[in-house]
C-alpha cells in the first residue's frame, strides 16, 4: 500500500489565496466594465462561472509540470566569455545608443542573488522605441551592424507575432520602479547555463519565485555587451524564455525566440517551447530578495 504525503496549506497561504481571489474579482469588474444586465447574467451563470474558476485553479496549481522535457547536457559557455563589469557594459551601451541615460551602478556592489552569474546592464526597452517589437528590431539592427547576423523572423516582430511573457513584464516593472530614475537597469541574471537541456516551458516551470525569463530584447542587449557569448556552433546557445512567439500570428504563442551561432554568424529564430535541446538553455534574471 502506498501512502501519499500531503502537506496542508498554511494559514498565511490561505489568506494570500483569498486576497488574490478578491483582488481578481475587483480587477475583473473594473476591466470588463459590467453593467447591471451583464452582472445579472453572470449571477445566472454562477455554476459555470465557479466551475471555470475551479478549472483555472487546477491548471495553475499543478507543480513539476513538463518534467519529461529535460535532457542531459554537457554544453557550456565559450571559453572566452565572462561577465563584464557594470561600468564597462553601460559605457558600451551609451556608445551604441547615443542619448541613452545612466544606471545605478552601485547596485552591482551588492551580493548576487542565488543562481545569478553576474550583474548585467539592460536598458528599459521603452527608452529605445514606442513598442516592444520595434525595440527588439533596433537591437537586432545594432547586432547586424557589428557582426554577421541573420534574422529568420524578419518582418515578424509585431505584437501579433511577439510578446513578452506576463511574469517577465511584471518583474521588469518592479525593477523599473526600484530604479525609476535610470534608463539602464542593473539586473542580476544568468545566460542560459542554469537551464541547459530544458525546454522553455520546463525552465519557466522550475523558475524560483524571484526568477523570470529574459526575452529577445534583453538577450540581444547582453549579446551586444558580451559578443563573446555566441561565437561557435559547438557551445550552449540561448532560449529567450521571457518572450512568447506566434509563428502564424494566429494567437497561438507556443514558441519562443532563440539566438545561436551558425556558419560564421549569429542568428535569430524561434523554437517550440516544448523542445528540450542539449545545446540550448533559457536566460533568466532575478529580483534581489
Amino acid at each position: 500500500m502506498t501512502t501519499q504525503l500531503i502537506t496542508s496549506i498554511t494559514d498565511g497561504q490561505k489568506k494570500q489565496y483569498l486576497r488574490f481571489v478578491e483582488d481578481a474579482a475587483e480587477r475583473a469588474l473594473k476591466e470588463t466594465a459590467l453593467d447591471k444586465d451583464g452582472i445579472q447574467k453572470l449571477i445566472e451563470n454562477g455554476d459555470e462561472f465557479q466551475a471555470r474558476i475551479v478549472t483555472g485553479i487546477k491548471e495553475l496549481s499543478v507543480s513539476n509540470q513538463f518534467a519529461d522535457e529535460e535532457v542531459q547536457s554537457s554544453y557550456a559557455y565559450p571559453k572566452g566569455y565572462k561577465v563584464k563589469g557594470i561600468t564597462e557594459q553601460t559605457n558600451i551601451l551609451r556608445q551604441l545608443f547615443p542619448g541613452i541615460g545612466f544606471a545605478d551602478e552601485k547596485l552591482a556592489e551588492q551580493p548576487l542573488p542565488p543562481n545569478a552569474e553576474g550583474w548585467f546592464a539592460i536598458p528599459k526597452w521603452q527608452t529605445l522605441a514606442p513598442t516592444y517589437g520595434e525595440a527588439v528590431e533596433k537591437v537586432l539592427a545594432m547586432i547586424a551592424s557589428k557582426r554577421k547576423f541573420y534574422n529568420y523572423r524578419d518582418g515578424q516582430l509585431g505584437a501579433e507575432y511577439l510578446r513578452q511573457h506576463a511574469k517577465t513584464v511584471k518583474m521588469f516593472q518592479k525593477l523599473g520602479d526600484e530604479q525609476k530614475d535610470h534608463d539602464i537597469l542593473v539586473v542580476p541574471a544568468q545566460f542560459g547555463l542554469r537551464h541547459k537541456g530544458r525546454s522553455v516551458r520546463r525552465a519557466r516551470e522550475v523558475f524560483t519565485a524571484n526568477e523570470f525569463g529574459l526575452g529577445a530584447f534583453a538577450v540581444g542587449i547582453m549579446l551586444l555587451t558580451h559578443p563573446e557569448r555566441e561565437v561557435q556552433w559547438e557551445q550552449l546557445h540561448v532560449d529567450c524564455a521571457g518572450d512568447e512567439f506566434s509563428p502564424d500570428a494566429d494567437g497561438d504563442f507556443s514558441s519562443a525566440p532563440i539566438f545561436y551561432f551558425n556558419d560564421g554568424k549569429v542568428e535569430l529564430h524561434a523554437g517550440w517551447y516544448d523542445n528540450a535541446d542539449e545545446d540550448y538553455g533559457s536566460a533568466s534574471a532575478f529580483l534581489s530578495q
